[in-house]
């Protein structure tokens, strides 16, 4: 318990400075151990008696048999074969420069602090030590910095997982690794994974003989005098990375390991580093040392390369300052070092407090040196409004989902939207809006989906995915709608800048939000997640077109009908002025008093000509009502509440808008919207609030400044 709360909370606290939980992990393995907690020895005595060690090491070596099983399943050894000639040879650069140097370092040390060990496994741990790049902190890094879709992004990625892949091959090399994984075992991981056809559950019979099969090769390689480790590793490796199994695997695995057990690895680790034996000049100047060397070959070899490769200036700056980042790796190689005796505990802890800072600084140099430069506005990007012309071009939407519970209102909201005699028809981007953790599986989905903004068909996401990416699929095979999905894997805090950025690069009229409550089965809205709301608010802000939130209570229930067949009645509450709704193919219309508001003018003209075209369409009915307060336009708009939506601008204007609501508790809403979904309001109609994009301001930016 004192483990996962410190580490966690250390997490927070340097959550501001954007760095990876690694750091805040290997920083509460130190604080509690003898470096500072650990100098008061009741206090040692007390939590980490001697005879506790045993189970305290037990627990957390099999936390890491089965993260190293996990690292084995995501490692892509393909990627060798993928990667460009220039990211294997910055990769190369990146490996081999740090060595040399991490060798030279290595007779410096064995003259100074470590007399008297064993040359050879010496020189080979400090090469390996140097030249190591944590890919999972990479990748977690570039995602945060939203470097992930730059050129950079790209390189680093790439030339990260090539270095990978030769960390792993250089740790074999560290500790004498010969020959592991026969074909026949092979044989039978492929057998098993064809026994798990995509779709179906994956039989438990089969994830507990994997399980048990990690362990049974730990054990094996324990036995024969290679670490432990290795035998899940390679285990790991040998499990086919196509359809469900590999992704069950992880599922099951990943949060008991992640959350609970590694931490306590990384506090074995800190218990075994004291600080203190860093003493005097000689020790302090040897740490230096180690420091330069480290980042001289790690930033020096990937700059050269990189300019080599005419790569500009500061981006060659920024992937050398990336791949110079350090995490788990680096901690594994370190402590099978210390086990062997190659490290004494002077080293040890100079080599810990490398690995920190190195990492620690990864982020801010990479923020000082780089910036992507900003996508020029399209020239092209016209329709940023639903209003048009030509109501038979293209129309392009943006629907936003944070789990599969939004799909069938948001396919029903399509379906209804897309027409029946539509020439062009319609493009819809499905955005699934992913939150960043340090999931090993949520960073192996950043790799495959780096490009981010571009569909991520066939690309072994997790189940939860390929059950959306099938729904999706089937929809746009059945109503001749162009169904492109998307993922925006992001911190909540900025997630907000991917929606607007996909709009933008997308040229899409209007963007689909969910709002950030959902129906009870009692009928009453209850908070999904309040972070959502602030997310709204922001894409509402900065939105570069139309904007609506879609309060969902169960649109066209949860079967999907063609739209030729559909019966919905959809009522749009008309009280004028710049958002509020066109309904150029809606239902009912209900308008209560438009004389009262700045956009008199066009709102005159917008109903003179939507009474024209509605007269010559039997489905659309249009009513006028006056009402002379707010208490009037309320009861009217009760009249309508059996219907299946309400469409209504977000903030109309006029006197009588001004009545409905004095206080509204959900800004993004309106005081329509907002009245709407009340409590109060008698009605079980889905209600969708649009705010229509004015060129050139976010009109209601002091609303949410205000809060």
């Amino acid at each position: 318990m004192l483990v996962v709360v410190v580490t966690r909370c250390l997490a927070f606290l340097m959550k501001p400075l954007r760095q990876p939980r690694v750091i805040a992990e290997i920083v509460g393995g130190i604080l509690l151990g003898p470096s500072a907690l650990g100098r008061n020895k009741q206090y040692l005595h007390s939590i980490f008696p001697p005879k506790s060690l045993t189970v305290l090491d037990t627990l957390a070596n099999l936390g890491l048999l089965f993260f190293l099983f996990i690292v084995g399943l995501e490692l892509d050894l393909k990627s060798l074969h993928r990667a460009g000639k220039k990211a294997l040879s910055i990769a190369v650069a990146g490996i081999s420069l740090p060595f040399a140097l991490g060798v030279g370092t290595s007779f410096v040390l064995r003259a100074t602090i470590s007399k008297g060990v064993d040359a050879g496994p010496f020189v080979v741990f400090m090469g390996v030590a140097l030249s190591i790049t944590a890919f999972p902190v990479l990748a977690r890094i570039l995602a945060e910095l939203k470097l992930l879709t730059t050129d950079v992004g790209q390189m680093a990625m790439s030339a990260a997982a090539v270095n990978d892949v030769a960390a792993w091959i250089l740790l074999a090399l560290a500790i004498a690794l010969s020959g592991t994984g026969r074909s026949p075992i092979i044989s039978l991981w492929v057998w098993m994974a064809q026994r798990c056809p995509e779709g179906e559950p994956v039989d438990e019979m089969y994830i507990c003989a994997t399980l048990a099969a990690v362990l049974a090769a730990g054990f094996v390689t324990d036995a024969i005098g290679i670490h432990a480790l290795f035998g899940s590793f390679v285990m790991g490796i040998l499990v086919p990375k196509e359809g469900p199994f590999a992704s069950a695997l992880v599922e099951k695995v990943e949060d008991l390991v992640s959350g609970l057990l590694l931490p306590l690895y990384f506090v074995s680790s800190g218990l075994k580093t004291d600080v203190s034996t860093i003493r005097g000049l000689q020790s302090w100047s040897l740490l230096v040392l180690v420091i330069f060397t480290a980042c001289l070959g790690k930033i020096a070899g990937t700059i050269a390369v990189s300019l080599c490769c005419r790569m500009p200036v500061r981006e060659a700056l920024a992937l050398g300052f990336l791949m110079n980042s350090k995490g788990l790796v680096e901690l594994i190689v370190l402590n099978i070092g210390k086990e062997r005796k190659v490290l004494n505990d002077q080293t040890f802890a100079i080599m810990i407090l490398m690995a920190l800072f190195t990492t620690f600084i990864t982020t801010p140099l990479v923020i000082s040196v780089y910036k992507p430069a900003k996508r020029p506005s399209k020239a092209d990007y016209k329709h940023r409004t639903i209003d048009r012309k030509n109501p038979n071009g293209e129309l392009r939407i943006l629907v936003c989902f944070r789990s599969t519970n939004n799909i069938p209102t948001m396919i029903n909201l399509i379906e209804a939207s897309r027409g029946t005699g539509k020439r062009e028809g319609l493009c819809v981007y499905a955005m699934h809006l992913m939150e960043l953790s340090e999931r090993s599986s949520v960073i192996s989905m950043v790799h495959k989906t780096r490009k981010n903004g571009l569909p991520f068909w066939n690309k072994g996401l997790p189940s939860g995915s390929n059950q959306v990416i099938v729904a999706f699929e089937a929809f746009g095979q059945l109503s001749s709608v162009s169904i492109r999905p998307m993922i925006a894997i992001s911190a909540m805090s900025n997630i907000h800048e991917d929606i607007c950025t996909s709009a933008e690069r997308k040229r899409v009229a209007i963007i689909i939000l969910p709002f950030h409550k959902h129906q009870r089965l009692d009928g009453t809205l209850e908070t999904t997640r309040s972070e959502f709301s602030l997310v709204n608010r922001k894409v509402l802000e900065r939105a570069p077109c139309s904007v609506g939130i879609l309060v969902d209570r169960g649109l066209g229930g949860t079967a999907q009908v063609s739209a030729s067949n559909v019966s919905s009645i959809i009522t749009v509450p008309f009280f004028g002025g710049c958002d509020d709704a066109k309904p150029s193919h809606m239902g009912e219309a209900p308008t209560p008093d438009s004389h009262d508001n700045p956009n008199f003018l066009l709102d005159e003209n917008f109903l003179a000509e939507f009474k024209h075209n509605s007269s010559l369409n039997s489905a659309v009915k249009f009513e006028e009502r006056v009402v002379k307060n707010a208490a009037e336009a309320m009861e009217i708009i009760r009249e309508y509440h059996r219907c299946t939506m309400f469409v209504v601008g977000r903030m109309p204007e006029g006197h009588v808008v001004a009545g409905l609501s004095p206080k509204t508790e959900f800004p993004e809403l309106g005081p329509v919207g907002s009245l709407l979904t009340s409590p109060g309001f008698p009605t079980v109609a889905s209600v969708l609030v649009v705010q229509q994009y004015q060129p050139g301001s976010f009109p209601n930016s002091e609303i949410f400044s205000e809060e």
